[in-house]
């Protein structure tokens, strides 16, 4: 009798010993139930030796974390399956750009002005007298002078 117990244990666990290896892609939850169904099939072959209000607490306790496991895995592939025709029914929508306001030209009869600053002759780190243009930078603005436009 004690033979076949052991040996219905070995085969039970060589079963899921096989399950395990058979899918490496298992999910964590898939695995802890795994665990968990193992666990409490050796509490059941330890209950019907010596009975102990311990191993019964435990096992009911083992129980009911199982079921809920199996709920929230249940849960959580229909919220898979949801998310998956939700994002089959969206629709893509270009975000907002917003357009820089483009401002005119003065008009070409105000009277314009140009103002050059002079550059230095010298490079204020070396004192070289070798500078080249880099570039220039023109600005126009209006100057408001009373009863005329410059």
């Amino acid at each position: 009798m004690i033979l076949a117990e052991r040996a219905a244990r070995l085969a039970a666990e060589a079963k899921l010993a096989e399950a395990a290896n058979a899918q490496p892609k298992q999910s964590s939850t898939e695995a802890l139930i795994a665990h968990l169904k193992l666990a409490i099939e050796k509490l059941r072959r330890t209950l019907y030796g010596a009975r102990s209000e311990r191993a019964a607490r435990l096992l009911d306790q083992l129980e009911l974390e199982l079921e809920e496991l199996e709920e929230l895995e249940a849960a959580a592939t229909e919220d898979e399956l949801a998310a998956e025709k939700a994002a089959g029914k969206t629709q893509t929508v270009r975000s907002f750009e917003r357009k820089r306001p483009l401002r005119q030209p003065f008009p070409d009869d105000i009277e314009r002005e140009r103002v050059v600053l002079p550059a230095p002759t010298q490079c204020p780190c070396c004192g070289s007298a070798r500078l080249s243009k880099l570039g220039e930078r023109v600005t126009s603005t209006l100057e408001a002078i009373p009863r005329r436009f410059k």
